[in-house]
């Protein structure tokens, strides 16, 4: 199996963990932790169910993958994640010293590998991911915006709602 292959597979199911989060009215952002081949960690997100802002899909995934390990030190894996990273996940990826990265879509108000920062790569720290980008994108981006226009389309329903009461 090629590497995009695998990345593809690998991706796919960060995928079915970030269906998991929209399907319980969290964004729909999934990430998987793997080692030799097999995953070792999955996650989505749960901030709005947990009312913790650090509740993001990589850092869960990131604590289990420490936990199955047991060690902080996360060498030798790939995360896949289906959205480009935030600036508090991509400190925790440096942090663990995860080498490699792979993430679906990007995110042009958040993303802290490529979009606003690129501190996955940035020489100045003691340690850099290899990054690809791009995995399964559309599918990633497709689901995210789906996700918020049912969002924006909810609000506006119960605007009406509260208008027509009065």
């Amino acid at each position: 199996m090629d590497v995009l292959e695998m990345d593809r597979n690998f991706m796919q199911i960060a995928i079915e963990e970030a269906k998991k989060a929209g399907a319980i009215g969290e964004v729909p952002i999934g990430a998987v932790i793997v080692k030799d081949g097999e995953v070792i960690a999955r996650a989505h997100n749960l901030r709005e169910t947990t009312q913790n802002a650090v509740t993001h899909a990589e850092l869960s995934a990131i604590q289990d993958a420490c936990k199955e390990v047991g060690s902080w030190r996360l060498e030798e894996t790939t995360l896949y994640v289906t959205l480009e990273p935030c600036p508090m996940c991509a400190g925790a990826i440096l942090q663990s010293r995860i080498p490699r990265v792979v993430y679906g879509a990007r995110d042009p108000k958040g993303g802290c590998v490529d979009s606003l920062y690129h501190l996955l790569n940035d020489s100045r720290f003691n340690h850099e991911c290899e990054v690809a980008e791009g995995v399964m994108a559309d599918e990633c981006g497709d689901m995210l915006s789906s996700f918020f226009r049912s969002l924006r389309e909810k609000k506006k329903e119960q605007k009406k709602a509260m208008r027509d009461m009065n």
